[in-house]
């Protein structure tokens, strides 16, 4: 009889637990759904960035200027494309083979101390991430931003996939979204962006914060040379 309460608690538990969760996706899809034709006013990310500014006892704002797709230069468009998702029209929002190869590197790596590590994330994986989640490692992270990855392309274009992400993606600590980044780094707008500028940005794009810093680098000038070459061969909305 004992026994029989504690399984009886244990699947009451689980049940529980379970409509919690279900009860929270369903929540995450709605506020998909509302962002399939509505602008986010921020984000995780950019909600983080401002913690982090108070933290740090700073004053500095985040720039942020919305664009609508067809105000983005096509250069940048391919550009991001080519650096962080060259298969982004014909994927599902995931791509499993990057992603076991990514697992398999970063297994390597650590086996021999390093801390480098590869995300293997396309740009609807990046765009969930960044409106959702938070910058930080786990398997419980990764699994959420599977299923919203999954949820964003269910529910939107791949166009607007990539309206949101080039709005709302990283490019300096305070920089959020092309406009603001192309502003910054290039005093334009993010219409009149040339290909070799937007190529620069895209390749900032893995660690923005780091070039911000730094600048220039030999590996950002290489990387931007590539996508160069690239960008006429990718397709995008």
């Amino acid at each position: 009889m004992r026994r029989w309460k504690t399984w009886r608690t244990l699947l009451a538990a689980l049940l529980l637990g379970l409509f919690a969760f279900l009860l929270y996706q369903f929540g995450l899809l709605v506020m998909v759904i509302w962002l399939s034709f509505r602008n986010p006013g921020s984000t995780a990310f950019i909600d983080a960035a401002r913690s982090e500014l108070r933290i740090q006892g700073k004053e500095a704002s985040i720039a942020r200027v919305w664009v609508d797709y067809d105000h983005i230069s096509p250069h940048l468009k391919r550009a991001v494309v080519a650096s962080e998702d060259s298969g982004f029209m014909a994927h599902s929002g995931v791509e499993w083979a990057a992603m076991r190869q990514a697992w398999a590197w970063n297994r390597q790596q650590a086996a021999e101390g390093s801390s480098r590590r590869r995300g293997g994330s396309t740009i609807t994986q990046q765009l969930a991430k960044n409106l959702f989640l938070s910058s930080s490692r786990s398997y419980r992270r990764k699994a959420q931003e599977l299923i919203l990855a999954l949820m964003l392309e269910v529910v939107m274009s791949k166009r607007r996939i990539l309206e949101l992400y080039l709005n709302v993606a990283q490019w300096g600590e305070t920089t959020f979204g092309a406009q603001a980044a192309a502003q910054q780094h290039f005093g334009t707008s993010v219409a009149k962006l040339s290909a070799a500028q937007a190529a620069r940005l895209a390749a900032m794009l893995p660690n923005p914060r780091y070039y911000e810093e730094q600048g220039t680098t030999r590996f950002l000038t290489r990387h931007s040379q590539t996508l160069l070459r690239r960008m006429p061969q990718v397709d995008i909305p």
